[in-house]
């Protein structure tokens, strides 16, 4: 049986194939990458490497092909562009005649009023379309995004959010990435939607977990949505990134990424990594 992984050589991709190696023989897994030259660690130890380029359809099929189960990692960019790109690469699934598609989709994407919801509303259903099973993976939010505020903080500035008092299912990027590659190997997930969120907290509680890794008390700086984009321009931001990172942070503050769910200790089999210690894990790798 082929496995392939899209964006393999990304920081969630990396980690994927990571847990595939672990379970599976080399000879078993392809990747697919924009640029293969990234991807020689990889080739080395025995994993065939293709190119796929999603803003080249054409190189999507070939790469695609003899793969009976292909997950296909949700890409970066504005929303116009991922619609393009994600359903480009479903169109190309189907007519390499992959088997099972699995997808990292969003927190209650077909519902969900989040900034980043369009592109995994419309791959989600392009993927139920072509009638090939497929397990997605909405996954909630990566505690990894707030390395930014993180840094901040052990910069000696307090933590700065306009989101309120929404609720987020954060977890380490590790744990989405270890139950991607279970789905991918294991059996009994077809058609399946798997909501998979830590357990819920405000910036508030985060901010008082990452308090007690550091042994300090941060201070929680409320904002409106404007100063906030004040704030993130200082910081640096580039100007196309600040509507996003203030999308964000409404997005947030209206709830989208409230969803309570147990299906991650379902997949996984075992419970979420505990926010203390996952803070702690990335705190040790930021001093």
């Amino acid at each position: 049986m082929k496995l392939l992984v899209t964006g393999a050589t990304g920081k969630l991709g990396s980690k994927i194939v990571d847990f595939l190696l672990k379970t599976v023989p080399a000879s078993q897994l392809a990747v697919s990458v924009r640029q293969p030259e990234k991807a020689e660690s990889l080739l080395a130890q025995g994993v065939e490497v293709r190119l796929g380029d999603f803003d080249k359809p054409e190189t999507l099929e070939a790469a695609f092909a003899g793969v009976d189960r292909l997950l296909i990692i949700s890409a970066d960019g504005d929303n116009e562009t991922r619609i393009r790109q994600h359903t480009d690469a479903v169109a190309a699934a189907e007519r390499a005649g992959v088997k099972f598609i699995a997808y990292t989709s969003l927190a209650n994407a077909t519902e969900s009023k989040n900034l980043m919801a369009p592109p995994h509303v419309a791959t989600e259903a392009a993927i139920i379309k072509t009638g090939i099973p497929y397990t997605f993976l909405r996954n909630n939010w990566y505690l990894e995004n707030e390395i930014g505020s993180i840094q901040a903080v052990l910069a000696g500035a307090p933590w700065v959010t306009s989101a309120g008092e929404g609720k987020v299912g954060w977890a380490p990027q590790q744990d989405y990435a270890e139950a991607a590659a279970k789905v991918l190997v294991g059996e009994g997930h077809e058609n399946a939607v798997y909501e998979l969120s830590g357990p819920l907290l405000t910036q508030a509680e985060l901010v008082h977990a990452l308090g007690d890794v550091l042994g300090k008390e941060i201070p929680v700086q409320q904002v409106t949505d404007e100063t906030y984009a004040e704030i993130m321009k200082g910081a640096g931001l580039p100007d196309f990134v600040i509507p996003i990172v203030v999308g964000i942070q409404e997005s947030i503050r209206n709830g989208s990424l409230a969803v309570e769910s147990n299906d991650f200790e379902k997949v996984l089999g075992r419970p979420v990594t505990p926010i203390n210690e996952a803070l702690a894990q990335i705190v040790s790798k930021l001093n």
